[in-house]
């Protein structure tokens, strides 16, 4: 069994302009993939912050998604997902 059986409690993490859209630097949301991530915190927190999420990236457990379908990336009880928006000045 993998960890696409059931929905899951996942912290995550969010930065800069992703924090302003969010209004919170972090919280926790149920959900199986990133792509389950990303749909519960653009119910939760609106359109503002589905823009933002559109250009982040994302880090799962501190490892990088890539451009893997977030459909596909599956997550782990307490698993930590960080978005993050294209920083300025690099």
């Amino acid at each position: 069994m993998g960890y696409l059986s059931g929905v899951t409690e996942v912290t995550v993490r969010y930065w800069a302009a992703a924090r302003d859209a969010a209004g919170v630097a972090e919280e926790r949301l149920m959900a199986e993939t990133l792509a389950a991530v990303i749909e519960a915190a653009v119910d939760r927190h609106g359109p503002r912050l589905a823009e933002v999420l559109t250009r982040c990236s994302f880090l799962i457990d501190e490892k990088p998604a890539g451009r893997r379908d977030p459909a596909t990336l599956a997550l782990r009880p307490g698993s930590v997902v960080e978005a993050l928006p294209p920083f300025a000045g690099g």
